[in-house]
């Protein structure tokens, strides 16, 4: 009994002391977005991550099979979706993915890797609360579809080749510009004369 006194009254003592701390270096550094997530925070941030799943979501299997047009929607999918911030490859090197807090994962490893299926999946469609992970998936079977399909691409992530990497770049999303400068690329390397810019002055 004064075992479980004392383990208690350490395990107080260390939640008030951590607290304390967490609370001066609040007031010393504000909440800005450009910190890294201290050792504490991502330990708690993952356990929470655990806990938010429910233990018949963390097991469940992918129903969907593993197949070659799967992983090519899925492919499809990430590139258009998902790459803006966690980039073609899943290393989260993107310029959103490094300015969120906290930060985009690498999902090559074993961080995200190690996760069953059942958690990518509901990660995938109900998001992760205080992050920028948003919610994808609603109660639609095609939803439920694409989520399962992208799971497939996150283990395949690793493994990916620099050709599935090049056709993933046709498929990224682009501003107006990005497609104006790219036509005008297309236009100089197929021969042809770019247009002017200046109508022609009629007499």
């Amino acid at each position: 009994m004064q075992l479980l006194c004392k383990i208690a009254l350490a395990l107080i003592v260390l939640v008030v002391v951590g607290a304390a701390t967490a609370v001066g270096v609040l007031v010393r550094h504000g909440l800005s977005a450009r910190d890294h997530p201290t050792a504490l925070e991502t330990l708690v941030a993952r356990q929470m991550r655990h806990l938010a799943v429910p233990r018949s979501a963390q097991q469940a299997s992918n129903p969907v099979p593993a197949t070659a047009d799967v992983l090519a929607e899925a492919r499809a999918h990430f590139a258009d979706h998902c790459a803006s911030c966690h980039g073609n490859d899943g290393s989260g090197q993107t310029e959103i993915g490094q300015h969120l807090y906290p930060k985009a994962p690498d999902m090559r490893e074993a961080d995200t890797q190690a996760l069953s299926d059942g958690e990518l999946f509901s990660i995938i469609h109900n998001g992760i609360r205080l992050t920028g992970m948003p919610a994808w998936g609603d109660t639609s079977p095609d939803e439920d579809q694409e989520s399962w399909q992208l799971v497939h691409f996150i283990r395949h992530l690793p493994q990916l080749s620099p050709e599935e990497l090049e056709e993933m770049k046709t498929l990224n999303p682009q501003s107006p510009h990005e497609k104006e400068e790219n036509e005008a690329e297309e236009t100089f390397l197929q021969g042809e004369d770019t247009p002017s810019s200046t109508p022609p002055h009629h007499h």
